[in-house]
């Protein structure tokens, strides 16, 4: 397809509140670069990426944008919304006119590599929307509200999502307005594709995809960039 066109969606719009910094976390120095910066060299480096897209915080825009515009394929950096969707929102009225897919990543997750968005964006290219995730390894509870455990899932067929998660233009638009016209609460882009009856492909991830929450997480991922070294 050759006039296929991906804007990758950096959602750095986040507050920081579990990892106890005055600081943003995407700006967290990881050996000596902001956190932010591996972030967009994997975009940067994947060859079916036409264009970035950073949403920050107001607050940490010019912080941002002095970074980013240090790499060629982002496009714009703008300010966030009150939640993440109303984030994401304002990302995707940045895109190119030519868009055909989105893929929407959360910016904390330093650990991206070009490969694994490549991965990614094929798989969504084919079925129209994508995500990566890995099997769960621990064994997961439900509680009731005094913290008493009712039930025990079969994890076999659990698994955590992960991004950058892909999709088809038309199909995510028109996830969003669903998801806006009933309020619905959605803790990621998969789950307004689904409200929506559309089916999405978890693809296997990486382990090493984490997020930074919490600052075991900055320790965790210094080591892991150091080793990729």
């Amino acid at each position: 397809m050759s006039d296929r066109f991906t804007s990758a969606i950096i959602v750095a719009a986040g507050d920081s509140t579990r990892m106890g910094f005055k600081m943003s976390k995407q700006l967290i120095p990881l050996n000596g670069h902001a956190a932010i910066e591996y972030t967009l060299k994997a975009f940067q480096d994947c060859n079916l990426i036409d264009e970035i897209i950073v949403v920050a915080r107001s607050a940490d825009i010019d912080s941002i944008a002095h970074i980013a515009f240090n790499f060629k394929k982002v496009s714009s950096v703008t300010s966030g919304g009150a939640t993440r969707t109303l984030s994401v929102k304002r990302g995707i009225r940045a895109a190119n006119k030519r868009v055909t897919h989105y893929a929407i990543h959360d910016g904390a997750r330093v650990l991206i590599t070009p490969e694994q968005i490549e991965k990614v964006l094929n798989a969504a290219f084919e079925c129209n929307a994508a995500a990566p995730g890995t099997p769960v390894t621990d064994t997961v509870k439900m509680i009731d509200e005094n913290g008493v455990i009712l039930s025990t899932p079969d994890r076999s067929a659990m698994w955590s999502v992960q991004t950058p998660q892909v999709f088809e233009k038309e199909l995510y638009r028109r996830a969003m307005d669903h998801a806006e016209a009933n309020q619905l609460a959605v803790t990621d882009d998969c789950s307004m594709v689904e409200a929506i009856g559309e089916k999405v492909r978890l693809i296997r991830g990486e382990y090493s995809n984490i997020k930074l929450t919490t600052p075991v997480d900055i320790t965790l991922a210094e080591a892991l960039l150091k080793k990729r070294k």
